[in-house]
């Protein structure tokens, strides 16, 4: 039955010890479980990802969020959770590499940790326990005492080898570390998440990993104590939505309309998105590309445009679309442009109605993918080269291995509409 009190916010998050322990698997195992149970279930991510949410929009029918203290701020993230959490039984939150991993090697920013601690949110830790007995109980004592404000309410083993390799790690953990072992998943290597690629996303949102899901939940709670993890999730405290407001705020008041100023004709509004006052002289309408290659959007950025007073447009390049008419600005987001290089350098009205807006001084935002189709030219990775915007002046090329992972800082050389 659904939880009764629904202003008590239960909630946990799933971390594991490093990528590749099984979080994903548990996150979305969990989900499925529970609203198997008939509990409303919210998803959330920590940090920068669009692929995971996918995974839990797709198990609980809801659109999942993205948490995320770096990006934004602390406050902000507890406005996110506190509002998307209303009128739940349950909120799952998933972390992101290790727990402890972020920006900083020296302090919890941009890590599944500092998520934890600003939502107060209980922590479930995922342990990869392959060839492993009692140092399972060393690994989990160890992530115990890095942030002893963190609160580790339990434990999940998985990989174990049999139910006698989970009765060895779990008597050694709850013994030295002093909280539960809640479950165990079995060595699977048919489970494995499929590798983000190309056809990730539409192939959820057709339904074909449906049986994936399923195969996660039936594993999950074959050796989990659904009841003991609902007990944890209820032992965070109370939140409340109505005490907090967005802490990132798009502005632009009188004083933006000085003579030498970045006030922009286009965006003729005074907006004032924390106290939701909002007012505006002429209704900014936003060009917004969305197909498959271009399908990467935090579903916040999408919703502070429209509280801020725009009506967003969307349109498809892949379906030979151009920039729609009589739009103020156009937003370009990620996705996979590279596998469909052919399409979008064949569509000439996209192309060409990028170079005029840009000629014709039209706000521009792109991002990701998005910002890869503004280069001269884009090399897919089969060493093929099409011919893009040219608006920036540089020349993409896929590598067969991914360069780097990580939070990056950036400073404006010019003031822009940013």
């Amino acid at each position: 039955m659904p939880i009764a009190d629904r202003n008590a916010r239960p909630r946990l998050i799933i971390a594991g010890t490093g990528s590749g322990a099984g979080k994903t698997t548990v996150t979305l195992g969990l989900m499925r479980a529970l609203a198997q149970r008939g509990l409303s279930v919210q998803g959330f991510k920590c940090g920068p990802d669009y692929i995971d949410p996918t995974y839990h929009t797709a198990v609980t029918g809801r659109p999942s969020r993205n948490l995320d203290a770096w990006m934004t701020s602390p406050e902000y993230v507890r406005y996110t959770f506190e509002k998307a959490s209303v009128g739940h039984d349950i909120s799952i939150i998933e972390g992101v590499m290790g727990l402890y991993d972020g920006k900083d090697p020296l302090s919890n920013t941009g890590s599944t940790a500092e998520i934890a601690l600003v939502t107060q949110t209980p922590v479930i830790l995922v342990v990869d326990v392959r060839s492993m007995a009692r140092s399972a109980a060393a690994i989990v004592l160890g992530f115990q005492q890095l942030e002893p404000e963190l609160n580790i309410a339990g434990v999940i083993v998985n990989r174990c080898g049999s139910a006698g390799h989970y009765t060895i790690v779990q008597k050694a953990i709850e013994q030295m570390c002093g909280i539960p072992v809640v479950g165990w998943l079995k060595r699977d290597e048919g489970m494995s998440i499929p590798e983000r690629h190309l056809g990730l996303v539409p192939a959820i949102e057709r339904g074909e990993l449906e049986p994936l899901f399923q195969r996660a939940a039936d594993v999950l709670m074959e050796g989990t104590d659904l009841d003991l993890l609902l007990e944890l999730a209820a032992s965070a405290p109370p939140l409340n939505a109505e005490e907090v407001s967005p802490a990132t705020t798009t502005h632009m008041d009188s004083a933006n309309t000085e003579p030498g100023s970045n006030y922009d004709p286009h965006f003729n509004s005074v907006i004032h998105v924390n106290n939701r006052h909002v007012s505006y002289a002429v209704q900014p309408v936003i060009a917004v590309a969305r197909d498959a290659a271009f399908n990467f959007y935090y579903p916040d950025n999408l919703e502070l445009l429209e509280a801020a007073g725009a009506r967003l447009q969307y349109f498809s390049p892949l379906a030979g679309e151009g920039i729609p008419t009589d739009v103020d600005g156009i937003y370009l987001g990620g996705g996979f442009p590279e596998e469909f290089a052919a399409d979008i350098s064949g569509n000439q009205r996209f192309l060409e109605g990028l170079r005029q807006a840009v000629q014709s001084n039209m706000p521009l935002f792109a991002e990701c993918g998005g910002y890869m189709v503004l280069g001269e030219t884009l090399t897919d990775r089969e060493g093929v080269t099409f011919d893009m915007a040219g608006i920036i002046p540089a020349q993409v090329q896929m590598q067969k291995k991914r360069a780097a992972l990580g939070y990056r800082e950036a400073s404006s050389v010019q003031d822009s509409f940013c």
